[in-house]
């Protein structure tokens, strides 16, 4: 009997294989924007260089946090002000960084910036700035824990942007696992709830803001064409974000309380305050390029959730049985989240396969009907 090794009909060893490097990008039919996913990122918080800028991210971030208590409670320090100089202390380290990468990121050598340079800079300035004018503005109406309550719907919300802007899968389960860790965070700052509608409008922007902003600096990161090294992102954004905060700031900066509070004491510590700022801006824009934006904003409820008990460990707040209760529910999603994301990677790579190989084979599902166990068994 003749060999039918040259029908092309014939599944063929390795096959099935083939259509592993579509993984490698991801393209949103609906949209020209192309995210390069590399090995690094395909491992996630599990890269030790990502579990490292996690833990800089939280580090500092915390240390940021403290800082403004300090200087809008026991300084007295104006908001806008406040939120001015982490803006131009984050310009100048930033551009420093450029030169000095310190180990955050590797240097590239570049011949020319890319089309539309400035105009995404200019957005992603003005996003930032506009989550901080925002957020002050919610702080103004609402009591913190209302802001971070309404915070706590972020990873909704990075679900949807991601899907229009990168097209980033987002499985059932895994949008299913999100629901615990959204919940536990409000019942974390579930305490002295005042609602308002301006602080309530004011809180929801600045979370679409965030969100958005996160998202376009992940498709400006993880670029096939040009990838932006951290220290771009964050000098170049600061630039514009400046420009635009120059104007603002007289109208909401209250000069004759920012004269009167700015000493030698308050300008070291704006200066020490947007020092930190700068390297907890610069650690998130890292963890960027290693994780999914839905992944990151999870990660930053997690973040939330860890400094309001640092801020009841330092400052003696009250513990309530809702924080406690919420710190457990966090706690419990994030650890369904990691399964349920791994899950659905797995079931998203097997119907990619199952739905590539009938047509690199030149075959249909009938005439193979154990590919779809085969496929499996590759997989494990």
């Amino acid at each position: 009997m003749m060999s039918d090794s040259n029908d092309p009909t014939t599944p063929r060893p390795g096959h099935h294989h083939i259509d592993m490097s579509l993984d490698l990008v991801k393209m949103q039919p609906a949209t020209k924007h192309v995210v390069q996913h590399t090995s690094e990122e395909k491992q996630g918080i599990l890269n030790a260089r990502a579990f490292l800028f996690l833990v800089l991210w939280y580090i500092f971030s915390a240390c940021t946090l403290f800082l403004n208590k300090y200087i809008l409670a026991t300084l007295r320090g104006d908001p806008a002000l406040l939120g001015a100089m982490q803006m131009v202390m984050t310009t100048i380290c930033g551009f420093f960084q450029m030169y000095l990468p310190l180990g955050f990121y590797k240097p590239v050598e570049r011949d020319g910036k890319p089309p539309n340079f400035w105009r995404n800079m200019i957005l992603v300035g003005t996003m930032r700035f506009s989550t901080v004018v925002l957020g002050l503005v919610a702080l103004k109406f609402v009591a913190v824990s209302f802001t971070e309550t309404v915070k706590s719907s972020a990873p909704l919300f990075t679900v949807g942007i991601s899907y229009m802007l990168i097209g980033e899968y987002t499985g059932m389960y895994t949008f299913l696992s999100l629901i615990p860790i959204m919940a536990g965070l409000a019942l974390c700052s579930a305490y002295e709830l005042s609602f308002n509608i301006q602080g309530f409008i004011a809180a929801l922007a600045t979370n679409l803001t965030e969100c958005l902003q996160n998202v376009y600096s992940k498709l400006l990161i993880s670029g096939e064409k040009y990838k932006y090294t951290p220290a771009e992102l964050q000098f170049y954004t600061s630039i514009s974000s400046i420009i635009v905060q120059i104007p603002a700031c007289f109208f909401l900066i209250d000069l004759p309380n920012a004269q009167k509070t700015l000493d030698f004491t308050m300008l070291t510590v704006l200066i020490i305050n947007g020092t930190f700022f700068h390297f907890q801006s610069i650690s998130a824009y890292v963890l960027m390029g290693y994780i999914s934006p839905v992944t990151h904003s999870v990660a930053n409820t997690v973040k939330r959730a860890f400094l309001i008990w640092i801020s009841v460990i330092l400052f003696s707040n009250p513990v309530t049985f809702l924080s406690g209760l919420g710190t457990c529910v966090v706690t419990i999603g994030v650890l369904l989240y990691t399964k349920a994301k791994e899950y659905d990677q797995n079931l998203h790579t097997i119907k990619q396969h199952y739905r590539a190989t009938p047509s690199l084979m030149g075959d249909t599902t009938e005439q193979h009907p154990h590919s779809w166990v085969m496929l499996k068994k590759s997989d494990q």
